[in-house]
């Protein structure tokens, strides 16, 4: 993976710890990420499009959680461990498979909890500036996609 998706990467935790933040545990499930290159997409189980305004508030506060320059946390432990520090929501809509008994988790603590296998960079500040460049909202499936680039 290139240092750009690694950092893209990150910007997916960053974002969904703000998605939440502002439009509530209601949008809590990721159905599925996206990384190519500088671009990523985010999509959460949600009810409907969010305002222009919380749009925008999702982006201030994914921004001011990179400027903070907080740890992004990796640990690797054994599943029942993990299940019983974090419980069911560092998990996403997509399984991971019984069959898989040790987890990696990303924690950026008071903000993003997420089961993930992916390269991360340390802190969140080495994200860069995150920019939304587009909200689509899918009635018929409930998910709501947020495009973004990593600048």
């Amino acid at each position: 993976m290139s240092s750009v998706e690694v950092r893209t990467h990150t910007a997916l935790h960053v974002l969904k710890g703000a998605v939440v933040k502002v439009l509530g545990e209601g949008a809590k499930w990721t159905a599925s990420v996206y990384v190519d290159g500088n671009h990523g997409r985010l999509t959460v189980k949600f009810d409907r499009k969010p305002s222009p305004e919380e749009v925008a508030e999702i982006e201030r506060l994914a921004n001011e959680k990179v400027k903070e320059n907080v740890p992004v946390q990796v640990y690797e432990l054994p599943r029942e461990e993990v299940e019983e520090r974090f419980g069911e929501d560092m998990y996403d809509l997509f399984p991971v498979p019984p069959e898989v008994r040790t987890l990696r988790v990303v924690v950026i603590e008071g903000w993003n909890v997420n089961a993930c296998k992916e390269e991360h960079t340390k802190t969140t500040g080495e994200i860069g500036e995150i920019k939304i460049q587009k909200v689509r909202f899918r009635r018929s499936k409930e998910l709501l996609e947020i495009s973004f680039d990593v600048l």
